[in-house]
């Protein structure tokens, strides 16, 4: 797939419709592969983990495994990890070098619940999912749910500490998946646009459209996801028994003129996250992609809505 500045530009303005076919039938390859993996390993395990990073896709890629599982007669049950998030308590809580709350450190993680919960759905046995409230920062278990594996059945853990072996070590023989936006946008041979502005961008334009959050507040946020990426996911991808690439060619031209409307409300001379001054000037440089070529079941969906998934 091109990930050439010229040749994106390219296939989005001569035939923007095909390119993102095109796009989206890589992606969708590694999903079916990893599904196919799932499903040869069921009889060594019935559970799986995926991590990544902030906004590479890892609820949309969750979903859709469980989809293309069916094609193998496997039912499969997602569970986010964000479910497993403790009560904080202001004395004990991890700190960032600034003093707050770290909500990126797996240590906001009820480790022990989780363990027991994948070795219980392992052995077949019930348990009750619990639910974490975002607004009043705490487990409610009234809204807790409870699942038992049926014989071929399978759980897909997510979440960003998915890989992470103080969390999830008790369950060596579980598949697991590891969710990233891939290589660089380069122009003329070197390295143009990086990576992770994608999700930055994916994040900034979901955050800004449906957790009522302006994209000032994400890009001051950024600083400390970036962190927690390079401390507590990073380091553990190369466990993953496979790897995906969420990013695709198209969505750049698809994401610009949303997320230029969001940075628009940005105050001028503002930077917190110290990425705009780059980002900018280089994303005016791609062309633009109306969202309808995208389709309903694209991870894209997940960030500029309208698709089939509820999240």
């Amino acid at each position: 797939m091109p990930f050439e500045l010229a040749l994106i530009n390219k296939n989005a303005q001569e035939n923007p419709a095909e390119f993102a076919r095109e796009c989206e039938l890589a992606y969708n390859q590694s999903v079916q592969d990893a599904a196919k993996q799932l499903a040869e390993r069921i009889n060594d395990s019935r559970i799986a983990f995926l991590s990544g990073p902030s906004s590479a896709g890892k609820t949309t890629t969750a979903k859709k495994i469980c989809t293309e599982l069916k094609k193998y007669s496997i039912h499969a049950h997602t569970m986010s990890m964000d479910n497993y998030f403790l009560t904080l308590d202001p004395e004990t809580a991890p700190r960032t070098p600034e003093g707050d709350y770290d909500r990126e450190s797996p240590d906001i993680v009820d480790a022990v619940l989780l363990n027991d919960h994948a070795k219980k759905l392992e052995r077949g046995e019930e348990i009750l999912k619990p639910y974490f409230n975002f607004k009043t920062q705490s487990r409610d278990m009234s809204k807790a749910v409870s699942i038992k594996l049926a014989p071929g059945e399978i759980v897909i853990f997510e979440g960003i500490h998915a890989l992470n072996p103080a969390l999830t070590g008790e369950n060596p023989d579980s598949l697991k998946l590891y969710i990233s936006t891939g290589s660089d946008v380069t122009k003329d041979g070197a390295s143009f646009f990086k990576h992770y502005w994608k999700r930055l961008m994916r994040r900034v334009v979901r955050d800004e459209q449906y957790r009522a959050t302006d994209a000032l507040e994400t890009l001051t946020m950024w600083p400390t996801v970036r962190r927690g990426e390079e401390m507590y996911i990073s380091p553990f991808k190369h466990t993953a028994d496979i790897l995906v690439d969420s990013s695709m060619p198209y969505e750049i031209p698809v994401l610009k003129p949303l997320a230029l409307k969001a940075f628009a409300t940005v105050p001028e001379g503002i930077d917190p996250s110290g990425e705009l001054a780059a980002m900018l000037p280089a994303l005016h440089e791609f062309a633009e992609i109306s969202a309808e070529v995208v389709p309903p079941d694209s991870i894209l969906r997940e960030f500029i809505g309208g698709g089939i998934f509820k999240y």
